[in-house]
């Protein structure tokens, strides 16, 4: 597998989300597309042409974090944050720190960020809008 791109489904607060994945993340957006803009304009309120068709952010690292606002009007229904994992990868036990606090400003801390048994420093939340990450740290140790 040449890349793994995760792709979320938010209930309307996709652009929110993304402008503060990018905000602890960093990259680039290379991609926004509103409903509005779309062949499905004619299928959705006002409002919801407003709301995110597709979002794209371009992480550093090559990784491509996509989205899209689930709209239930066109029978998209979800459960946010309950069936995935996010993973992030760190360089550092410094780098780490920095993600978890910043990933976890409002969310809830499910294991705190240490150092475990495997070896690797690791922990786990869940950020504000409901999406569930893993921060690790692994060192020189295979992963």
């Amino acid at each position: 597998m040449k890349n793994l791109n995760p792709y979320l489904n938010f209930k309307g607060n996709t652009e929110e989300a993304f402008n503060f994945y990018k905000s602890v993340l960093g990259g680039e957006f290379l991609t926004i597309q509103r409903f509005k803009d779309t062949p499905e304009a004619d299928r959705v309120s006002e409002e919801e042409g407003n709301k995110i068709m597709h979002i794209s952010l371009k992480l550093d690292n090559g990784t491509i974090l996509m989205a899209t606002d689930a709209l239930e009007s066109m029978g998209h229904f979800i459960t946010q944050g309950s069936n995935f994992h996010l993973s992030l990868d760190a360089e550092s036990e410094a780098e780490a720190d920095e993600l978890f606090k910043g990933l976890s400003q409002g969310g809830k801390i499910t294991i705190p960020l240490e150092k475990m048994f495997w070896g690797a420093y690791f922990g786990m939340l869940t950020d504000r809008f409901g999406i569930q990450w893993m921060v690790n740290y692994d060192g020189n140790q295979p992963i």
